[in-house]
């Protein structure tokens, strides 16, 4: 498993919000929801997109856009349109006024707006929830990023617009997995874009060293790894190992080793109920001890403080 593939195995979309909005012009919509992600696609007509304290971004038809939060923005058909709907969090949906319109404006089977024949469609999709792993991603992500609909291969958007409004044994599931699937193929769209500067950890995929050895990491994270026992894996020595990790990644192979298994730790401990030996053992660490020094170290609380703190599941 690598980083990119990590957002989804761990927090991994489960009952994500998901909504067919049609709307008649003018519209406004501002999101405060506190959403730590949400991909907006342009199903039909028009809209701008326009994150907190950033300039307006135009949608057209295939367009996708992701908004790492939790800052607000807003999508309207025009900029100088005033704010008709505010989400809050919970997606609770209100007038400026502070008057409910979830339901008032309800259309059917995941659809809201206030025309069913609305000539605006899009598609909101929200991940309400990312755990440490797939915060090492949205790190490094900008407040908002758009992929043109001609610079990706859009086929999925038919198949996610047709389940949209379906009813039906495991739907969720099958929603869950296709806003996984349309979120990781933006990404890596956006990723390889020339002018995008990509973590070094997603550049270093194509590096023989670095990239074994992150392959390494990623797979077996429990496995009882030095820094000699990778060289041998990758087939270098240990300084021709340390040299390319550091230059490709950006940090020495083991203290990568060492942010990785925490991350993992530290989703496992808020998505199990695990003890911390059997978390430990997970991702390489001999004790229960052992992990809760480390954790703590980085993290300044103890993997129990971590755990107390996550949402009820």
């Amino acid at each position: 498993m690598d980083a990119l593939a990590g957002l989804l195995e761990g927090p991994r979309a489960s009952g994500a919000f998901l909504l067919r909005i049609v709307l008649d012009p003018p519209w406004s919509i501002r999101v405060q929801d506190e959403s730590p992600l949400c991909l907006a696609v342009m199903l039909s007509g028009e809209a701008y997109i326009e994150p907190e304290g950033g300039e307006p971004v135009r949608l057209r038809p295939g367009d996708v856009a992701i908004v790492r939060g939790p800052d607000p923005y807003v999508m309207c058909d025009d900029p100088a349109t005033p704010q008709q709907v505010i989400v809050n969090p919970g997606q609770q949906c209100v007038t400026p006024e502070g008057v409910e319109l979830r339901e008032r404006m309800a259309l059917g089977v995941r659809t809201w707006g206030s025309n069913p024949d609305g000539p605006v469609q899009l598609m909101l999709g929200v991940y309400e929830e990312v755990g440490a792993v797939g915060q090492r991603l949205l790190d490094v992500l900008p407040p908002l990023l758009v992929v043109s609909a001609d610079s990706w291969d859009s086929t999925l958007l038919p198949v996610l617009t047709r389940e949209v409004t379906k009813q039906g044994p495991a739907q969720g599931v099958v929603l869950d997995r296709l806003l996984d699937l349309l979120l990781i193929s933006v990404l890596r769209v956006w990723f390889d874009r020339p002018e995008t500067e990509a973590p070094a950890w997603y550049r270093a995929y194509t590096h023989p060293v670095a990239g074994e050895a992150l392959r390494l990491f990623h797979e077996e994270p429990a496995a009882d790894w030095t820094l000699a026992r990778v060289a041998a894996r990758v087939g270098v020595s240990r300084a021709t190992l340390a040299e390319c990790f550091r230059s490709a990644v950006g940090t020495p192979p083991m203290t990568y080793l060492t942010e990785w298994r925490l991350a993992l730790a530290a989703d496992l401990l808020r998505q199990s109920d695990d003890t911390l030996n059997a978390v430990a053992r997970q991702v390489g660490y001999g004790s229960g001890f052992a992990l809760s020094s480390a954790f703590k170290r980085v993290y300044g609380i103890s993997p129990q403080e971590h755990r107390s703190a996550a949402p009820a599941r």
